[in-house]
């Protein structure tokens, strides 16, 4: 039962881990990748489909994303997507295909992207913590029905604090790695 309830929590804090370097991918830095692209949607005969399942999206070079719509209808479509979905992204339509350059970051840009991903890394490291608690508490939920011993409580309380200062501690590597990624000009 206790390795169980270990398991559990190491599979919700690795969730936690990849969850932040999802976000993080999401914020960008002068560099192009089409990645930044991934979670738009565009309309397409009515539903909503992902931008990658209506049109090919390329790195045309290292600071503009091509993105080539398999229909000739969709063009205006994805490019509206595209300069909607808040990103600060200005794309052109050359010919058939839409190009998405990156602008320039700024200092001051620099260090607002720094606060945005210093708060997902916060919320990271606070889900790890849920996680912890929800551990401890399934874990003293045992104990008091007698199910458990109190010293194999305790171990397991103490490995539960070793996988949180594991997890938090690849947070926080997530995060000096995107910083300095973000100041690199």
């Amino acid at each position: 039962m206790i390795n169980d309830v270990k398991k559990s929590a190491e599979q919700k804090m690795a969730k936690s881990v990849e969850a932040l370097k999802t976000d993080l991918s999401k914020v960008r830095t002068g560099r192009a990748h089409t990645g930044l692209l991934d979670h738009i949607h565009v309309d397409y005969y009515g539903s909503s489909m992902p931008l990658a399942q209506v049109a090919n999206v390329t790195l045309a070079d290292a600071r503009t994303i091509a993105v080539q719509p398999w229909e000739k209808k969709m063009i205006p479509v994805v490019e509206k997507a595209i300069r909607d979905a808040d990103l600060g992204l200005n794309p052109a339509t050359q010919g058939d295909v839409v190009r998405v350059p990156m602008p320039a970051l700024t200092e001051e840009r620099r260090r607002d992207l720094i606060k945005v991903v210093r708060h997902e890394a916060e919320n990271a490291r606070v889900a790890i913590r849920n996680v912890r608690r929800e551990a401890n508490e399934h874990l003293k939920k045992l104990l008091k029905e007698h199910k458990v011993a109190e010293d194999d409580e305790r171990h397991a309380q103490t490995d539960v604090q070793k996988l949180t200062d594991r997890f938090i501690a690849e947070v926080d590597k997530q995060l000096a790695t995107k910083e300095a990624d973000l100041m690199a000009v």
